[in-house]
């Protein structure tokens, strides 16, 4: 009975962790999208006027504009690891291998962000502030070519496919497990047909394109199922209360 005891309560904490965590990856994806909005790189196929150029060295008049939404990334990406580790704890054993799998692909798209943020604005900036400009370019988030946005492809790619295998624990015929199953479905399916398509069309020099369609596909996609995950949090949680 004590084991049985434990183990509801374990269940009752990560559905309140997560109900938490959903309504708040929400609000800070939706503050990091729009920070981000406002960060439109001054250079590559989506500047429209006065673009830089390679090595980038004017890029401080940018400094720190382009760079809030990375500190929010930050926060969102720790939010999104609690909100994902709290859906694996509440489901059943028979589920716990699909979620897990999730959760790995969910920490190597945490891991990957996380870095790259980090020594984006840790690094470059203070770089090209004191003149130590040899190599920098290939970190600059400005090189559609460059460092920064091959890891985040590779993050956002990972991302999806930790909501691919997350999809298959929604398994029940209830309307909203249905629909969260899904939108689970579409970053994997929208990241592949993006990365194919802009490879076709541009081959290795599809610079950021790719990337900022995976960044929405993935971003959207959050904001959607942390809403609807966070109403099936909020319905487990009634029903144990209830109990």
């Amino acid at each position: 009975m004590k084991n049985m005891k434990t183990r509801s309560d374990d269940n009752f904490n990560a559905i309140r962790i997560g109900y938490y965590a959903s309504f708040l990856l929400t609000i800070i994806t939706l503050i990091t999208f729009g920070f981000a909005m406002t960060a439109i790189p001054p250079a590559g196929p989506y500047c429209t006027g006065n673009c830089m150029e390679y090595p980038f060295l004017n890029s401080l008049m940018y400094y720190p504009r382009d760079y809030y939404w990375m500190y929010f990334a930050i926060i969102q990406l720790v939010t999104f690891m609690i909100f994902m580790i709290s859906i694996h704890f509440i489901m059943p054993a028979e589920k716990k291998i699909f979620s897990f799998i999730g959760i790995s692909f969910a920490m190597i798209a945490t891991i990957v962000l996380l870095a790259d943020y980090f020594i984006q604005f840790s690094v470059v900036p203070i770089s090209f502030m004191k003149g130590e400009t040899d190599g920098i370019a290939l970190l600059s988030q400005y090189n559609g070519h460059g460092i920064f946005i091959a890891m985040e492809e590779l993050g956002f790619f990972m991302m999806s496919l930790s909501f691919f295998f997350m999809a298959p624990v929604f398994s029940t015929p209830i309307r909203l497990e249905r629909a969260i199953r899904w939108i689970l479905l579409l970053p994997f399916v929208g990241t592949i047909i993006a990365f194919v398509l802009y490879t076709l069309k541009y081959g290795l020099d599809r610079n950021y394109r790719f990337e900022v369609a995976t960044i929405t596909i993935n971003w959207l996609v959050l904001i959607l199922i942390s809403i609807l995950i966070g109403i099936f949090f909020k319905r487990k949680k009634k029903r144990k209360l209830e109990q």
